[in-house]
């Protein structure tokens, strides 16, 4: 008998293995990336809570640009030369906003990935979040959406179903889903350069499309880890009484196309969701709205913070509310304020400084900084009405 008749014989991998090639081809296609073999189960159950690692990174909105997101990994001395990790244990969590206002919003998805198994396999941990861009982008809203952005996805499309095509000639793989599938023909109110651009994000990113589900599906939308909860906008007592595990749950199963529709959760839209929220984000210290924010807090056992993005912080990374409130998003992207690479770290042994790259610290680290509470930011107006910078580091 031979090894073709033989269902157990060697032939019998051949499909999968044609289909593995066609796939690490595609993704090298589109990204440049040769990712590195998963070392976690597939369909495992979101983790929300972390214990406290000896080192944590936390990293703001990246949104489409891909060299100050290879920055911050950098200054936070994370990665090499060479994009390689080299974080050891360290923990990072990146606050969501990938996608919208840039033009590398794909490759930056391959490159937190890449590094989401490297670090994995180094005892680290890369944890990636939801922002409302992200959320936005797969209710398929694409105010934000850059000409860039569309182009990039419209070559993701034609790479996608080319791979699609090399794997219809093989007997014995099921046959791939037409991403296209239920998408319209056409769009009255698009300019007609965009119209391909606009199908390929729709196809991509829809509830159970294959960039949303390959990619969005694994980010959390609220995680724990050790005395420090991270959101991208911000939580209310209310989220956390519904629960943090479930909100993680019931996100991803709409990423995945298991639960929902077209829309994402309640809790995910409105101006008092966990990816809109405002509340604590205001450069003002005085418009934080801290009673919130504490009572918020006060229902997470072990909690000692909230750090979040969102919303662009002129100032650098700052701290309100005692502290409690910490605010990342300096704006680094080109498309947003093209801000200067900063990251939060907190070490069990130091606690919480700031790492930037902005060259003024490295001249006086403290040049930003208040000695006395009176002078706030060294800005020219009342210290209370201004956010408190914590420790910075060049």
């Amino acid at each position: 008998m031979s090894s073709r008749e033989n269902p157990n014989g060697i032939c019998k991998n051949i499909p999968n293995l044609f289909s593995s090639f066609i796939d690490t081809f595609v993704d090298y296609s589109i990204s440049g990336i040769f990712l590195p073999q998963d070392p976690s189960p597939h369909n495992e159950i979101p983790q929300t809570k972390f214990e406290k690692p000896e080192r944590l990174v936390a990293i703001g909105d990246l949104h489409g640009d891909l060299d100050k997101s290879r920055e911050a990994f950098r200054i936070a001395g994370l990665i090499d030369s060479s994009d390689r990790w080299t974080g050891g244990s360290t923990v990072v969590v990146q606050v969501g906003d990938v996608l919208d206002r840039g033009g590398e919003e794909l490759k930056i998805l391959y490159f937190l990935e890449k590094l989401k198994r490297e670090a994995e396999r180094s005892g680290g941990k890369v944890l990636t979040m939801n922002g409302n861009h992200e959320i936005m982008n797969v209710e398929g809203d694409f105010r934000y959406v850059t000409k860039k952005g569309l182009e990039e996805f419209q070559v993701w499309a034609d790479w996608y179903c080319l791979g699609n095509k090399m794997k219809n000639l093989c007997r014995g793989l099921d046959k791939p889903k037409d991403p296209y599938e239920g998408i319209p023909m056409s769009f009255p109110c698009a300019r007609p350069d965009c119209f391909e651009g606009l199908r390929a994000r729709i196809a991509a990113l829809k509830p159970e499309g294959p960039i949303a589900k390959r990619f969005l599906s694994k980010n959390l939308t609220v995680a724990v880890v050790g005395d420090s909860v991270f959101v991208h906008g911000g939580l209310l007592a209310e989220h956390i009484e519904y629960g943090l595990e479930k909100i993680n749950e019931e996100v991803r199963g709409w990423l995945n196309g298991s639960r929902g529709g077209r829309y994402a959760p309640a809790y995910c839209r409105g101006g008092n969701s966990v990816v809109w929220l405002r509340k604590f984000s205001d450069e003002m210290a005085h418009k934080c709205d801290c009673s919130a924010l504490e009572h918020a807090l006060s229902t997470i056992p072990g909690v000692k913070r909230m750090i979040m993005g969102h919303t662009i912080q002129e100032a650098g990374i700052n701290g309100v509310c005692d502290n409690k409130a910490i605010r990342i998003d300096v704006g680094m992207s080109k498309g947003c304020a093209d801000g200067l690479p900063e990251v939060l770290e907190i070490r069990k042994d130091s606690g919480v400084r700031i790492v930037t790259s902005n060259p003024l610290y490295k001249e006086n680290p403290n040049s930003h900084l208040a000695h006395d509470s009176k002078m706030g930011l060294g800005l020219l107006v009342p210290a209370e009405h201004v956010p408190k910078q914590v420790e910075v580091k060049a």
